[in-house]
């Protein structure tokens, strides 16, 4: 299906250069590709179900916000994100332990299987909610829409995340620990990030999380059953 889409930012000359400097450097640290296998990947979710599989599941430590759709998200990116947790890049305890327990050969099986993992009861929508001037002016300044695509459900490389629909909560939480240094639970090193996210205050980085909140996308939480 397809979605309209959003108001296409035209960023700063610098921010735009910077900013695609920075993907650029990120494609070529991505993690080397493994070989994928979706139905190997849906029989080793089951450790991933008791969270990502109940909609509205909310973690509860380090901090409170609801775990993130990961049902539809590209595959690259899912696997980019379990090996960050493994490399201890990314700080979350649960998520560590998961990750630590993984091969790589696991996390792409896993990628592939979430990417393809979706219903069809995403809605089509005749309009995409625009953003205000004050939002439209910081998506313009973090040259979002440089790595994460212009509508924010197709980001220029796989292991990009699509940030579309995602909760406004864990958008908020991923925004604030990319910031966050010296704390054993929270944060996650990453310098493209980092950079970005100290050029915005909480009360920004917040606004910018609610209107990709509100967009249209891929992504979803979709209901299993813990029963195999």
């Amino acid at each position: 299906m397809k979605y309209a889409t959003p108001h296409r930012f035209a960023p700063a000359s610098s921010a735009g250069f910077l900013s695609a400097l920075a993907c650029a450097a990120a494609l070529i640290a991505a993690p080397a590709a493994q070989a994928q296998d979706a139905a190997a990947g849906q029989t080793k979710a089951a450790m991933c179900i008791g969270c990502h599989g109940i909609p509205g599941y909310q973690s509860s430590f380090p901090e409170v916000f609801k775990v993130p759709k990961i049902s539809g998200q590209n595959g690259g990116y899912i696997v980019a994100a379990l090996a960050a947790y493994k490399k201890g890049e990314r700080k979350h305890p649960t998520m560590r332990s998961i990750a630590m327990s993984l091969t790589d050969k696991d996390m792409a099986d896993l990628g592939a299987f979430y990417e393809k993992h979706v219903t069809s009861d995403i809605k089509s929508v005749s309009t995409t909610p625009q953003p205000s001037p004050a939002v439209a002016a910081l998506l313009t300044k973090g040259a979002c829409a440089s790595c994460h695509g212009a509508d924010y459900n197709k980001p220029i490389a796989p292991n990009y995340p699509k940030l579309a629909g995602q909760h406004a909560d864990y958008l908020y939480a991923s925004l604030r620990a990319y910031g966050t240094e010296g704390n054993p639970n929270l944060g996650r090193a990453n310098a493209i990030m980092g950079g970005q996210v100290k050029a915005f205050n909480r009360a920004e980085l917040k606004q910018i999380a609610d209107y990709m909140a509100s967009l249209p996308g891929d992504l979803q939480t979709v209901r299993q059953s813990p029963f195999r």
